[in-house]
């Protein structure tokens, strides 16, 4: 007696068809895995039988052999349970062999046969899609295999369920596709009083995507500014809420099977390591920069972060990917995220405070902000100095515009851009921060007085081609934002000011 069912194995973004091959044969009685397996493939030999027990079915006292093919690509994950449990059901002839050979099965099975949730659903779907095959998967995935496209889904609760409907006594409905609330996510605007030159730059850096550094004391609400960054940016279109949450479903963080069309806000703590940050470990899963695409990567307490750590993400930051390797594969993820970061001036925090600074200052100040590199900062477009806000600001003046009202001009703005790039024949830009080489020279158009402001700053600060592009970006946004198709004197003037240069304290 043999069997098959399809499955799949996961390599990053990547899925590779496996081939679940069952045999139960006359012997000793023997339940065995063969096939390269990880530990938790190893351990489903005991959640299939206990699950099979569990619905009355008694599990054969003969030679029971699971092969996984190809054998030299190694299976990780709990998500072979139910495709071994369909083998072994099919091979006793309880539900027809032709019947599961029109799936891709995928899903964890309990001790009560109850179907649990697994990772990589999404890209799973897709995959099926792909092949014209419907899938199995669990119930509260369902609606997360829906937004793929894919026609036929099974989605049960528990084994007995699919049982029936194979055998046709009872039929599992199509899941409906869901989606999270977009309402009230994110904190308001208004709730920031004073600070209006850095919510005037976070309003640039979310109309043209731009990375932001904001320097100030503690307390002066760097980290509250960040929250609410997302609150203004658009939505995410569906090309882009697809890509996104197919790295969430690998990771395992799409909840209840519902996709989100609100831009991704991380913000790991500054002890993360580097494979926690960039990603890696011995799976090759995504990490913090991936898991951010299309979104924003928020890092406070920018300097205490591990210096390496720091460093590692120069490149994902200017290709938007990056590749984990490993001796036995290469995992490229996509990493297109918008940098915000914040940090004090110092390690007091008080610099330029004669009453409140240390002894040390302003030496310590150097040693502190050396911990950023020059490269790393050379990629960071926007970075303001933040101070105090005063105690008459929180008690007297009003509150600001909300986030509604700010993310209006946002949207005006990626319009602008938008139209642009299709008036030029841009594929892959989908704002300034994007643009490069001969995008770039078209897109940024300067007047002469503009031209010469610009040339003469990049040659007493002696910058580098990188940073004279990024604002020739970031002018190109300030223009954007008020409608202007040329850039002028004063859009180069802004984007200069934003473009600060650490001090060189000597002893």
């Amino acid at each position: 007696m043999l069997s098959r069912v399809n499955t799949l194995a996961f390599n990053g973004l990547d899925t590779q068809d496996v081939d679940l091959q069952v045999q139960i044969s006359s012997g000793m009685p023997a339940f065995s895995i063969v096939g390269l397996p990880d530990k938790a493939v190893a351990e489903s030999r005991e959640r299939v039988r206990a699950a099979l027990n569990s619905i009355g079915i008694s599990f054969p006292a003969k030679r029971v052999t699971i092969n996984l093919a190809p054998a030299d690509l190694l299976k990780e994950g709990s998500h072979y349970d139910l495709p071994v449990a369909l083998g072994i059901i099919s091979c006793l002839g309880i539900i027809p062999l032709e019947e599961v050979d029109n799936y891709i099965v995928l899903g964890e099975l309990g001790l009560d046969a109850s179907i649990l949730p697994v990772n990589g659903i999404l890209p799973a779907a897709i995959h099926a899609n792909r092949l014209n095959k419907g899938l199995v998967c669990p119930a509260e995935q369902g609606s997360e295999a829906a937004w793929s496209g894919i026609k036929e889904i099974l989605a049960p609760h528990n084994l007995l369920e699919l049982i029936n409907h194979f055998k046709g006594t009872q039929l599992i409905p199509q899941p409906i596709k869901q989606q999270m609330p977009e309402n009230n996510i994110y904190p308001d605007m208004a709730d920031v009083k004073g600070q209006e030159s850095a919510k005037r730059a976070l309003e640039i850096a979310a109309a043209g995507g731009h990375n932001m550094l904001m320097i100030g004391p503690p307390g002066s609400g760097k980290s509250m500014l960040a929250a609410r960054l997302p609150g203004i940016l658009p939505p995410l279109t569906p090309e882009e809420a697809l890509e996104t949450s197919i790295i969430h479903s690998i990771a395992g963080e799409l909840k209840g099977g519902m996709l989100c069309f609100s831009r991704p806000f991380r913000a790991p703590h500054h002890n993360a390591s580097t494979p926690a940050l960039v990603g890696g470990g011995r799976r090759a899963e995504p990490g913090e920069i991936s898991l951010a695409h299309n979104g924003v990567l928020f890092l406070d307490e920018l300097p205490e972060f591990n210096r390496a750590t720091l460093e590692a993400l120069r490149q994902p930051l200017e290709n938007g990917k990056i590749t984990i390797s490993r001796v036995n594969a290469h995992t490229t993820y996509p990493a297109k995220v918008q940098l915000i970061a914040a940090m004090n001036p110092c390690r007091c925090g008080h610099l330029g405070t004669p009453e409140f600074e240390c002894p040390r200052a302003p030496l310590c100040a150097a040693e502190y902000q050396s911990k950023i590199s020059g490269p790393l900062l050379d990629r960071i477009d926007i970075q303001i100095e933040m101070h105090a806000v005063s105690p008459w600001e929180l008690s007297s003046v009003k509150a600001g515009e909300t986030s509604a009202q700010i993310r209006e001009r946002v949207l005006v703005a990626r319009k602008i851009q938008s139209d642009r790039f299709k008036a030029l024949g841009l594929k892959g830009c989908h704002t300034n921060a994007d643009l490069k080489g001969k995008a770039l020279d078209n897109a940024v158009v300067l007047d002469d007085e503009a031209q010469k402001l610009l040339i003469n700053y990049a040659d007493k600060n002696k910058i580098s081609a990188r940073a004279y592009h990024r604002i020739l970006r970031l002018a190109r946004t300030i223009a954007d934002l008020q409608n202007n198709e040329k850039v002028l004197k004063m859009h180069v003037a802004e984007a200069l000011s934003y473009r600060r240069m650490m001090p060189h304290y000597k002893k």
